[in-house]
């Protein structure tokens, strides 16, 4: 079965000048998605005649559905409904049922009927009009050779009560759709070339109707799984068939799916241990902290933090040695020992974790450079170090140390939990 494919065009120069942000377009994919029709484009282009004319014909070109969002206010520069015109040799003539929708619309509100927004009951012939409950400009639906195009308002509320109520199921009728089922599966502690080569054997075996996708982030790598056939339940059970036999080349990477984060990750191990944890962060200034705490129900784990930026309270309130940080510096193996450990005791935690680096850009040293980031775990009965060489960026830092430390809490607790099972 062919994949029925649609493109996206956005028309605006308040989007190319990045006066607004162009949250159409992914929500609509997103829909899209969800009823087997696949994006292969997204277009934004500026409310110029030629090239609205333009993308219409390289669209038509490679799409079989051709959604258009913007340009259809009652003012000149609003040009999408006369390019629409245009393109398919149309006159526009006024549509009476739009006509009594708009001046319904406005008596509403109790306003009249201006002449400037009476041009918005004026449509191309060639269409079928498509209703806005909600606002004034009504959606147009133009077919043309086996090929859909609908024009909608760009305001995202009125858009996605057309898409909902009109455009998606009238689209299900007329095009014979496939199923898509997408599934995320989350990895931590590992690049992405080194997880493509841990996972070949199982990647060259994937079935034809599952296709694998790599999505690396900071210090975390997605893959995605896009399963596409007739039957949404034995895709489901297909993917996860595949996931079980991902889990024997590559499960000790694995901390979630889909929407899970970190965090969550940490927080449902911390639970299932029934252990608590407590911080002391120096480098990433209560970054950690805002994480484990974004969780709900992390009181039941989390006793608490302290951010020791200054090395005074290093020693005075975490009770550093002195000679650790004298002897080797803040940012060392033996002090960031000192702070896990002390910081467990300080808040009479289970894990007590730790963080001191050079965060950047400035600060570092050529023994120490920008980004040499020490990070502790310590529950008591072990201490695991690991020494990070990260980038420049300050920003960048701080998140991919916070990944860093939350994976060493979830290694540290796995075992923990294996072994009691």
């Amino acid at each position: 079965m062919a994949r029925t494919k649609a493109e996206i065009i956005t028309i605006g120069d308040e989007i190319l000048y990045g006066q607004i942000v162009d949250t159409n377009s992914q929500w609509m994919s997103q829909e899209l998605d969800k009823v087997g029709i696949k994006t292969v484009r997204k277009t934004t282009i500026s409310d110029e005649r030629t090239d609205i004319l333009g993308a219409f014909k390289e669209a038509e070109s490679r799409a079989d559905i051709i959604l258009i969002t913007g340009g259809l206010g009652p003012t000149n520069d609003d040009l999408t409904k006369p390019c629409l015109a245009e393109y398919f040799d149309s006159k526009i003539a006024l549509d009476n049922e739009a006509l009594a929708e708009v001046t319904e619309f406005f008596k509403s509100k109790g306003l009249e009927l201006s002449d400037i927004n009476r041009q918005q009951a004026f449509l191309p012939e060639c269409c079928v009009r498509v209703p806005n409950k909600i606002g004034t400009a009504p959606g147009m639906w133009v077919e043309r050779n086996g090929k859909v195009f609908v024009s909608m308002p760009g305001v995202p509320h009125e858009m996605k009560m057309m898409m909902e109520e009109v455009v998606i199921p009238k689209l299900q009728d007329i095009f014979n759709t496939e199923v898509i089922f997408h599934k995320l599966i989350k990895t931590v502690g590992i690049g992405e070339s080194w997880l493509s080569e841990e996972i070949k054997v199982w990647e060259d075996n994937l079935p034809e109707h599952i296709r694998l996708a790599y999505l690396p982030s900071l210090g975390q790598v997605k893959l995605r799984l896009t399963a596409v056939g007739d039957d949404l339940d034995q895709l489901k059970a297909d993917v996860e068939e595949q996931i079980a036999i991902l889990k024997t080349y590559a499960g000790k990477y694995i901390y979630g799916y889909d929407r899970d984060q970190m965090e969550t990750a940490v927080g449902d191990l911390l639970k299932k241990s029934g252990k608590t944890i407590a911080l002391a962060e120096s480098c990433t200034g209560g970054y950690v902290t805002h994480l484990i705490t974004s969780v709900s129900g992390s009181s039941k784990y989390f006793q608490g933090s302290i951010v020791p930026y200054h090395n005074d309270f290093k020693i005075n309130v975490l009770k550093v040695d002195e000679k650790a940080i004298l002897g080797h510096g803040a940012v060392s193996e033996p002090t960031i020992i000192e702070m896990a450990n002390n910081v467990r005791k300080l808040f009479n935690a289970d894990i007590g974790i730790a963080t001191s680096g050079i965060a950047g850009p400035t600060g570092g040293t050529p023994e120490k450079p920008v980004g040499t980031i020490w990070i502790a775990y310590a529950d008591g009965n072990e201490t695991v170090t690991k020494k990070l060489q990260l980038w420049k960026d300050r920003t960048l830092n701080i998140k991919a140390t916070a990944v860093a430390l939350l994976n060493l809490v979830r290694i540290s607790l796995s075992k923990t939990i294996e072994i009691k099972d």
